[in-house]
């Protein structure tokens, strides 16, 4: 009786350790996508206060002849701002799922 106990517990490690990889696999996909829905939305967020931005400062300062103005230089650092947090989010982002998947790793390994 001891052994077919020793050979069914044998027999279910097989199937613990393919679900717990299977587990492991769905939470790293979802994350995965949860992230790429956060970047984007943050990507169009970021764009589109751009873009009110831009509107209000035409309408404050409208441009004048064809040389650079004060509209200029607040429009380019309204857009450099922009693309540092972008940049500042995505390196956010991309450092979450980087510890994300050291966690991962960390349970599989343990889990073998």
């Amino acid at each position: 009786m001891t052994k077919t106990t020793g050979e069914s517990t044998a027999a279910k490690e097989p199937d613990s350790t393919a679900s717990t990889v299977h587990t492991v696999v769905e939470r790293a996909a979802g994350l995965s996508d949860d992230v790429l829905k956060s970047v984007e939305a943050g990507q169009r967020a970021a764009i589109e206060a751009v873009r009110q931005f831009v509107d209000t400062v035409d309408e404050a300062l409208p441009a004048k002849d064809d040389h650079p103005s004060r509209r200029e230089t607040v429009i380019d650092a309204a857009l450099d701002m922009a693309d540092r947090l972008v940049t500042t989010q995505y390196e956010f982002l991309r450092s979450v799922v980087h510890s994300a998947d050291r966690t991962l790793r960390k349970s599989d390994d343990v889990d073998k």
